[in-house]
């Protein structure tokens, strides 16, 4: 009746282990996808970063090639366009 007893605790020691190994493993996985989706992240900020910058240049060039286009005549107020790209932010 004791070996029963100590079969019995050994085991639930070993299942103890094993699940705590799982738990182990399974959080080494969490947190390389954690840094992996932070990596990410940070790689998108620069991206939406460089596009920002990219429309406001292309939208300066597009108004620049509208105003060539369609002069207007001095008899009108003429209109100042002022393009300010901040690529600070």
């Amino acid at each position: 009746m004791l070996n029963s007893g100590s079969a019995a605790s050994t085991s639930a020691t070993q299942t103890k282990e094993r699940l705590y190994a799982q738990l182990a493993v399974s959080l080494g996985r969490t947190s390389r996808a954690i840094s992996q989706t932070a990596d990410l992240c940070e790689q998108l900020q620069v991206d939406l970063h460089a596009m920002r910058v990219f429309a406001g240049l292309d939208a300066a060039k597009f108004m620049t090639v509208a105003a060539q286009l369609n002069p207007e005549s001095e008899d009108e107020n003429p209109t100042v366009v002022q393009v300010v790209v901040d690529s600070k932010t």
